[in-house]
């Protein structure tokens, strides 16, 4: 497993901000949902990347807490990415390998060499119903912990409002796995969504 994802903040059902690994998750509970995922995929003789979603009835820092199986995503999830940057695992490079027909062992990719790095957000840009159709200006923030999977918008570009609204993915981390290093990738991703400059088109960041 690669451990946790913290999917809490929605809008209309859709993920909006996503936490890796969840902040002041109990080890206890931690474990418990770790070892369901891991033994509902064995059971089943999975193979290849996924997603097993919980719903948690409760605080996350409490050993009480008590938590419902909702589904499997059988798929790389849009917030695989968050999970990337906290392991340092390329999710979409070791589901390729593994369908080639290479095994976790020959990745080097065992439980005890995966670790958690850094604490890592990621947050959904989007548009949003009304303002106009072309992009005045876009401009994507960057820099040390500060990673952007978007749909390669630039200004001017019109883009397509009658599918999908996702933007792209902001995603900014902080080395280390302390309160203080989360509260860096906090801050950093306010700075950067202040960075994220997209006029002509609403979206959820303005």
């Amino acid at each position: 497993h690669l451990y946790e994802r913290d999917c809490t903040v929605q809008h209309r059902h859709q993920k909006v901000i996503e936490l890796a690994p969840a902040r002041n998750i109990h080890p206890q509970l931690r474990e418990r949902l770790l070892d369901c995922a891991v033994t509902l995929a064995m059971n089943c003789n999975y193979k290849g990347a996924g997603t097993v979603e919980f719903l948690v009835r409760g605080d996350l820092d409490s050993t009480d807490a008590d938590f419902v199986f909702m589904e499997v995503n059988p798929r790389v999830q849009v917030e695989h990415t968050v999970t990337e940057e906290a392991t340092g695992i390329d999710i979409v490079q070791t589901q390729l390998l593994i369908a080639g027909g290479r095994s976790l062992e020959d990745l080097g990719l065992t439980q005890d060499s995966i670790h958690l790095r850094q604490h890592s957000l990621q947050a959904r840009i989007t548009m949003m119903p009304g303002k106009g159709e072309i992009l005045d200006l876009y401009e994507e923030p960057a820099g040390d912990g500060v990673r952007c999977d978007t749909a390669g918008w630039y200004t001017n570009f019109k883009p397509n409002q009658m599918y999908d609204p996702l933007v792209g993915k902001l995603i900014c981390s902080s080395p280390g796995l302390t309160f203080a290093d989360f509260e860096k990738a906090r801050k950093l991703m306010l700075r950067s969504l202040k960075g994220f400059k997209i006029n002509g088109v609403a979206n959820n960041i303005d």
